[in-house]
This record gives structure tokens, sequence and C-alpha cells, in this order.
């Protein structure tokens, strides 16, 4: 079980078991809705997944309306699946290494891939 939330405690996450996919992403929108030069994030079963508070939402983007802090992705719900953005987590570190980095052609120089995960100029095949 991993638990975590929002920067002000509003809004409280915890999934049961291991993640199906963990990637890390270089696309525009993952670096403005960060505010860093990529995200990190993993997927699990929707049924792994249960939430307390109140998610504001914007383009399927899930986040505290209360104090901003990015969570959730929701945009893979019909098909079951939660997406979670990993520094959200409680504890760190988790030992979730990415197996996929997408749009590394928009990879800053100065990070390196991530050793073993597999590269894709643009989203995953």
């Amino acid at each position: 079980m991993r638990t975590g939330g929002c920067l002000c405690g509003a809004v409280r996450y915890s999934v049961r078991g291991e993640p199906l996919h963990v990637a890390r992403c270089h696309c525009a929108d993952c670096r403005k809705e960060s505010g860093s030069a990529f995200s990190v994030y993993a997927q699990w079963p929707l049924e792994a997944f249960e939430l307390t508070g109140e998610i504001a939402s914007y383009d399927s983007r899930g986040f505290c309306g209360r104090c901003g802090s990015r969570l959730l992705d929701l945009s893979g719900v019909e098909d079951s699946i939660i997406e979670i953005r990993i520094g959200s987590l409680d504890d760190a570190p988790f030992e979730l290494t990415p197996r996929t980095e997408i749009w590394v052609k928009r990879r800053e120089s100065w990070i390196p891939p991530v050793d073993g995960a597999a590269q894709h100029e643009g989203s995953r095949p």
C-alpha cells in the first residue's frame, strides 16, 4: 500500500499493489503543469485506488483546489486506469523507476536518459 496527497493535506489517496507502468514525460504540457523540465507518473488499476477529499480538474488533470498540488491524470479512467504523479507520494525513495521516457526530443540536454528505459521521440506507440 502506498499513500500520498497534496501539500495542504486536503486531498489524500492510497493505491494498492505495484503500478502497471512508470514513465517520465518531457512534453510541453507536462513541463507547464509541473513547472519543471519533466514529470514522472505511474499508472495503477482504478480498483486499487482510493481517494478522500475533493479533486479539481482541468483537461483531465486532477489537482487540489485549495493548494494547487498536481496529483492525478483522469484521462484513463474510462479504461479503468488512474495515473498518479509520483512526486505526490508520501514516502521517498519509493523505487518506482521509469521504464519508458516519452517526448525525449524535448528533453533538456543536461538531463540524462533513464538507464534501461525505452526512449520515444514523441508519445508512446
